[in-house]
C-alpha cells in the first residue's frame, strides 16, 4: 500500500529472494516470538508486534544517522528520489511522478524546479570559475 492507501506492487530483484526467506523463516518468527500470529511483514524486535509506519520512519532515520551521521527520513528518501529523477532524467517526463506513484503530477514539480535551479547554479559556478584568477 502507498502512503496515500492505494495499492502498489513492484518487482523485487532475484538476488534479494534469499534475503527475503531468510528474514520470513528465520528472523520473522523469532521476534513474534510466542505471541499470536500476524499477516504484518515488518515487526518490532522490542514489542513483537506489527511496526507502525512511524516506528518505520523513526527506525530509518536512526540507521542512516548512525551509519551515516545524518538523519535521512522517508520524507527525505522520497524527495531525493523525486529531484535524482528531475536532474539525471529530466527528459523523462513524469518519472519522478511514477517513481513515486503520485497521481497528480503537481505534486513533483517543485522538484523539477529545484533540479532545474541547481543545474542553472551549477552552470553558472563553472563559468563564473572561468573568470577566476589565482
Amino acid at each position: 500500500m502507498t502512503k496515500s492507501g492505494r495499492p502498489d506492487e513492484r518487482p523485487v530483484p532475484a538476488w534479494l529472494n534469499r534475503y527475503i526467506e531468510v528474514y520470513l523463516n528465520q528472523s520473522r518468527p523469532v521476534l513474534l516470538g510466542s505471541r499470536p500470529p500476524t499477516n504484518a511483514l515488518w515487526i518490532s524486535s522490542t514489542t513483537g508486534r506489527r511496526m507502525t509506519t512511524k516506528n518505520l520512519g523513526t527506525l530509518i532515520s536512526k540507521i542512516t544517522f548512525e551509519t551515516l551521521g545524518v538523519d535521512i527520513s522517508p520524507h527525505l528518501f522520497r524527495a531525493a528520489a523525486a529531484s535524482t529523477a528531475a536532474v539525471y532524467g529530466g527528459n523523462t517526463h513524469h518519472l519522478a511522478s511514477a517513481l513515486l506513484n503520485h497521481t497528480d503530477p503537481r505534486v513533483t514539480e517543485e522538484h523539477y524546479k529545484r533540479a532545474s535551479s541547481m543545474s542553472a547554479a551549477a552552470a553558472y559556478a563553472r563559468i563564473i570559475s572561468g573568470f577566476r584568477t589565482y
